[in-house]
């Protein structure tokens, strides 16, 4: 992980991606300052192009808190796995923790999710929830989620890829390597390292307003998952294709068994049948390899994995272009 020169790291960095966060934001980073862990505290704010003023409130914040804020924002939208690794290449922590700005994560469980991961010499440590106060349907995006990165990734069965997570400076070093337009931060942490712990935390309701993970959003995610560290939808389609040319040479068999044991073979509704069956698959398979081709397409143009537009606080700007971009740095 780059470190700002001439600035003394701290134990803990907590990076929060903030998107329509501007109600919520500062009673995260008010409760956030009455927290003591060993080695200090810094917290590093990533605007994402939020389209309310979360920008606004954030800069009034560095004139009022008593711990180190950076904030950096970026020039337009582009995700939040993009805006945690903005912040990433921020943070001075000997640990890093992300989580969310919407406050369903209490502040109080900090502490104990840096000393579970600091005591314990764990690289990461994800969260999970007894109860979550998710919508319905987002609940069951979750598990859905979950249930592709088992499939895809190489991960420990049953693991639960949670947001409000702790990675060790190590993990966080060899993450923020990873320069393409589409990051996954925990399909990285599964190549960088099986050192991964779990812990129990409260999960409350929202504060403020409605998830900003819409069905769209949710699909965009498992796009990344699945195109970006897997070539497992390329084997599928191959068994795809294998599949239907078993079925495609057992329906020619039946055709001219019925043809010579009873006359003429069935016709159209079989037929159509047929045809949509293959069509229909031979489009999946074309999708599937039309999305590869497309990000490998969009990667070797240099599409920004997060542009910034500013970085305000003590934290020096980290360029990698082309990831973050040119930035204006404010002390």
């Amino acid at each position: 992980m780059t470190q700002s020169v001439g600035l003394s790291p701290v134990g803990l960095s907590i990076v929060v991606p903030v998107y329509r966060g501007a109600a919520t934001v500062g009673l995260l980073v008010e409760a956030l300052s009455s927290l003591r862990p060993a080695g200090g505290l810094e917290v590093v704010l990533v605007n994402d192009g939020s389209p309310d003023n979360s920008g606004d409130v954030c800069r009034a914040l560095l004139a009022t808190a008593t711990i180190p804020i950076t904030y950096l924002e970026h020039a337009r939208n582009f995700g939040e796995h993009n805006a945690v690794m903005t912040g990433l290449r921020h943070a001075r922590g000997d640990y890093v923790i992300t989580m969310d700005d919407d406050l369903q994560n209490p502040p109080e469980e900090v502490v104990k999710l840096y000393d579970h991961a600091r005591l314990g010499n764990h690289d990461v440590v994800y969260t999970y929830y007894a109860e979550k106060k998710h919508e319905a349907w987002r609940n069951l995006g979750s598990r859905f989620a979950n249930w592709v990165a088992d499939t895809l990734l190489d991960k420990p069965k049953g693991l639960y890829l949670s947001s409000f997570r702790c990675m060790s400076r190590l993990v966080v070093r060899e993450v923020t390597k990873y320069a393409g337009p589409y990051p996954y931060v925990d399909g990285l942490i599964m190549q960088v390292t099986q050192r991964i712990s779990t812990l129990p935390v409260l999960h409350l309701a929202r504060a403020e307003g409605r998830s900003n993970y819409t069905l769209r959003r949710l699909v965009r995610l498992w796009l990344n998952l699945a195109t970006s560290f897997s070539v497992l939808p390329l084997r599928l389609a191959i068994y795809a294709g294998a599949a239907l040319g078993v079925l495609g040479l057992l329906a020619a068999l039946y055709v001219v068994w019925e043809g010579l044991t009873g006359g003429t073979p069935s016709g159209w509704a079989s037929s159509m049948t047929t045809t949509l069956l293959v069509a229909g698959v031979q489009f999946l398979i074309l999708g599937v390899l039309g999305e590869y081709v497309g990000r490998a397409f969009l990667s070797a143009n240099g599409k920004p994995q997060g542009v910034v537009r500013q970085v305000i606080g003590p934290a020096e700007a980290v360029v990698h272009a082309p990831v973050t971009g040119e930035a204006e740095h404010v002390a």
